[in-house]
């Protein structure tokens, strides 16, 4: 299944794409972490290697390693306000559960 941005998530990643100036687009991987095993992890790309793959959606590239794609297919990637905080959510169909935080996974 296809790794998915929102309108809002879109705006925020090619409004940082723009501002960097150069790119190819965005890496979306997971890394150990946290007290549930897996966390999200966002950067920006300027080479895509021979075993990423990539989606495109709202014109932005979002590359995704091997490894990851298992745990983040199917995935929409939000950008939410609220209040003073703002950030990114992954809205993952594969997550079994999430720690108390919020910050880390398990599938």
């Amino acid at each position: 299944m296809p790794i998915t941005l929102t309108d809002s998530a879109a705006e925020r990643a090619a409004d940082f794409l723009k501002n960097r100036g150069t790119g190819e687009g965005v890496r979306l991987s997971v890394q150990t972490m946290g007290c549930s095993g897996l966390g999200y992890n966002m950067e920006f790309v300027d080479n895509i290697n021979a075993d990423d793959t990539v989606f495109e959606d709202h014109g932005i590239k979002l590359i995704v390693d091997a490894k990851s794609l298992i745990y983040l297919d199917g995935t929409q990637v939000d950008f939410v306000k609220q209040g003073l905080n703002e950030g990114f959510e992954f809205n993952n169909p594969n997550v079994k559960s999430e720690c108390g935080c919020g910050e880390s996974f398990t599938v």
